[in-house]
């Protein structure tokens, strides 16, 4: 079920003049908001839709050109487009994570990284597909997959998966429907999508980014997080989104910095220490040759490179995934009483109305797979067990892993593969993440910042490069992502629109 509101086509006439080019790097001084509109609804109506569209987009606005030109000149980001993941309120729709439970949630609210975005130029364009519940359902989904939106799509290959659970958000920018997205993260959910879709995705250490009026999994975890072409552009958007929430504590004791795009195009790689996870590469040869040569090019930078040979303790991924569980059932019943009434009268209330609503609806949202990690989390009740797993989660992934390497290696941040290239998407099997790459996991426990910036391409299928560091250091991050970006060799490839071939 994809519910669509349209442009008129008088509207897309008169706002589609020009655009700027899509492929355009670095900051856009002059930026033309109203062919920017015009330009990004024209690819959603070319590419999304159809038997063998992207399916990214679950709506989209027939007043966003009206509104860009309202927001001609205001504020960071001056108009510009962007698209926002299903599982974040926005007023003008229905914000469903997926599930046909939540389609009629039309809570009228911004979220107040939406309400940020707005007040600082950017214009919502629409709302893009994720994986159902942002993939914390059940061990054997498809990434990409919801019940409301059905399967994304990679535009590099439309048989290949989009990665989840921000499918929809990373596809729509690699596919030129926005200038910018807004996906959301508790392991992976923005880097791994930007990484196969051949875009940026930047995870923000938890706190700078509000997650009120979000769909949530875990408050020690999730955080939203820009997807954009460049770096700089990630930067802007974060700048634009980022910022205080007393209704969410966290956010009050962040260390911003009110201009992320301060000092990236200056940046350089010289005498920068950064340490290389060796034991991360994974064991493909494709991916470890195109990792190489994103050395060589730091190298030739003048960059330092320091060879770590490091295996986290499996503990914090045993006690992350009970964090995970006992806070899903707390933070999702506590959402969903925030909701208002639906008109139905059939307003879910707990993770129990969410399960009995599957149950009774398995034809439409189980019959892909199950729900088989939403009843483990209904049954992690105790709070003593929880406490000591997140303490020990914590405690693993920051001070004795991230904060540990960093230290003795004298390193600014860390790098890996951030993930292979993407597989067949299949619904019967799911998904095949497959070849043990990257070093994600850490930064995602510990709430630490994950750059991922495209680096090449295995058989023209997108690969990304992650930079990892210290809590806080999100600046500094995006400024060595943004150095590497400038001395990148490698040719990067362009959305076919079709099915990979090995022709």
């Amino acid at each position: 079920m994809r519910s669509r509101t349209l442009f008129s086509l008088a509207a897309l006439c008169a706002f589609a003049v020009a655009p700027m080019s899509l492929a355009q790097r670095g900051p856009t001084p002059d930026f033309d908001a109203l062919g920017d509109i015009g330009a990004r609804v024209e690819r959603i109506r070319q590419y999304d839709d159809g038997p063998e569209g992207i399916n990214a987009v679950i709506a989209y606005s027939h007043t966003a050109g009206f509104k860009a030109r309202d927001q001609v000149g205001v504020g960071l980001l001056k108009g510009r487009s962007v698209l926002v993941k299903d599982n974040i309120e926005t007023e003008e729709w229905p914000t469903t994570a997926g599930s046909l439970a939540l389609a009629e949630n039309f809570t009228r609210r911004d979220a107040p990284l939406i309400a940020n975005l707005r007040r600082n130029g950017g214009v919502v364009l629409g709302k893009t597909n994720l994986s159902e519940w942002a993939n914390i359902r059940s061990d054997f989904s498809t990434s990409g997959w919801s019940a409301v939106g059905g399967l994304t799509r990679n535009p590099h290959a439309i048989d290949r998966n989009a990665c989840g659970s921000s499918s929809g958000s990373g596809a729509a920018v690699a596919a030129g429907m926005a200038w910018g997205a807004i996906g959301t993260e508790t392991n992976g959910s923005i880097t791994c999508p930007a990484s196969v879709n051949g875009i940026v995705g930047f995870k923000p250490s938890v706190g700078l980014v509000s997650r009120t009026h979000v769909v949530p999994i875990s408050s020690t975890q999730d955080t939203a997080g820009p997807m954009t072409r460049t770096v700089h552009d990630a930067a802007l958007l974060l700048s634009a989104i980022a910022g205080e929430d007393p209704a969410d504590p966290v956010t009050l004791d962040a260390v911003r910095t009110y201009d992320y795009t301060d000092g990236l195009i200056d940046h350089s790689l010289e005498s920068v220490r950064i340490g290389v996870m060796r034991q991360q590469l994974g064991s493909r040869a494709d991916v470890r040759e195109v990792f190489e040569r994103a050395l060589a090019d730091m190298e030739a930078a003048g960059a330092v490179l320091v060879d770590i040979e490091f295996e986290p303790d499996p503990q914090m991924y045993r006690d992350s995934f009970t964090v995970l569980k006992f806070e899903l059932r707390e933070e999702m019943s506590r959402y969903l009483a925030s909701i208002p009434q639906f008109e139905s009268g059939r307003t879910p209330r707990s993770l129990a109305d969410l399960i009995a609503f599957n149950r009774s609806n398995a034809g439409s949202e189980m019959r892909w797979f199950g729900q088989d990690i939403f009843l483990e989390a209904e049954a992690t009740t105790d709070r003593e067990a929880y406490e000591k797993a997140r303490a020990n989660a914590l405690r693993i992934a920051g001070p004795e892993t991230l904060d540990k390497l960093l230290a003795e290696h004298d390193v600014a941040v860390l790098i890996a593969p951030t993930r292979g290239p993407a597989w067949t998407s299949d619904l019967v099997n799911g998904d095949n993440f497959g070849g043990s790459i990257g070093f994600g996991s850490p930064a995602a426990i510990a709430g630490y910042p994950h750059l991922t910036v495209p680096m090449g391409a295995v058989e023209r299928l997108p690969v990304g490069i992650s930079f990892i560091g210290p809590k806080w250091a999100d600046h500094e991050v995006l400024k060595t992502g943004a150095a590497y970006e400038r001395a990148r060799t490698a040719v990067l490839p362009a959305p076919s629109f079709k099915r990979w071939s090995a022709d």
